[in-house]
């Protein structure tokens, strides 16, 4: 298969896929393309960058709207120009996702976990630690407990100074004395690593004739390599972000994430310096 046959299938086939959402596309080029380049764009730039995967203007601008109202974006206008920057809240919480996605698995486990005690919470504060913390990869031990093998303890402190519990929420070290095996079966469905492993090998499946393609020393265009890199972040992104991170003495023998993540790092090494050059003409 030709790179230019590849790019286009998988362009094809993100752009029939029935749960197609413009916003968390544009999110994922505001995060890998907009915020290291500076982190302001033209809205016009935006609109020329989403053609391609099949999003009008109209949508553009509804989606934008959305960041905007939803606090991950800001506007300003500069002559007849709409030009749009990730706000305080939205930057620091692109930096915690840009740890997790463009970071290393972990290596190496001291065996220690982090538990988050909720039991003083009232119940809708529950709720928001739980979503919070849940893409930080903390799981539900219990009702009350959240915990996770090796959290970023500041992206951790970030949230919990933005949901206002920095002084509020319990937070405890602890280590498994005895029932290994018990506790991997205990993780094994706290974080559902089932259904992520799927989702894992799901995405292998799809990105690896593309890697492929692109190591025959095929010619491929700028444009090009910008449409792979970004669907390569997309699809990434959407299975990283459920998965916990957890060491390897806990999960399942068969794990098709180190796979996912090898994959996702060496195609994208391939297309990055010339999806670069298409944004330097289109932004």
């Amino acid at each position: 298969m030709s790179v230019q046959s590849a790019c286009q299938k998988l362009v094809d086939e993100f752009r029939a896929r029935p749960t197609l959402r413009a916003g968390s596309l544009i999110t994922t080029v505001f995060g890998d393309a907009i915020a290291p380049r500076g982190g302001t764009v033209w809205l016009g730039s935006l609109i020329r960058a989403m053609a391609d995967f099949g999003i009008n203007e109209r949508l553009v601008r509804t989606s934008v709207f959305r960041l905007v109202k939803d606090g991950w974006l800001e506007s300003q206008l500069i002559g007849r120009r709409s030009y749009y920057s990730l706000t305080h809240d939205g930057r620091e919480r692109f930096e915690q996702a840009t740890h997790r996605i463009y970071g290393e698995p972990l290596e190496n486990w001291d065996g220690h976990w982090c538990l988050l005690l909720l039991s003083a919470l009232d119940t809708p504060t529950k709720d928001k630690v739980r979503k919070e913390c849940g893409w930080l990869g903390f799981g539900p031990m219990s009702a009350n407990v959240l915990a996770h093998p090796s959290p970023d303890l500041a992206d951790l402190d970030i949230t919990l100074r933005r949901l206002g519990l920095a002084d509020a929420l319990v937070v405890l070290r602890g280590q498994t004395i005895r029932g290994e095996q018990a506790m991997r079966d205990l993780a094994r469905d706290s974080w559902n690593l089932d259904d992520i492993d799927a989702r894992y090998v799901s995405f292998v499946e799809r990105f690896r004739p593309v890697y492929r393609a692109v190591s025959a020393s095929q010619p491929i265009s700028d444009e090009c390599a910008f449409l792979i890199r970004t669907i390569l972040i997309q699809d990434y992104r959407k299975v990283l972000l459920r998965d916990p991170w957890l060491p390897a003495e806990l999960l399942p023998a068969d794990w098709h994430g180190a796979a996912a993540y090898q994959l996702c790092r060496n195609l994208y090494r391939a297309v990055h310096a010339q999806a670069d050059a298409w944004l330097d003409e289109i932004m």
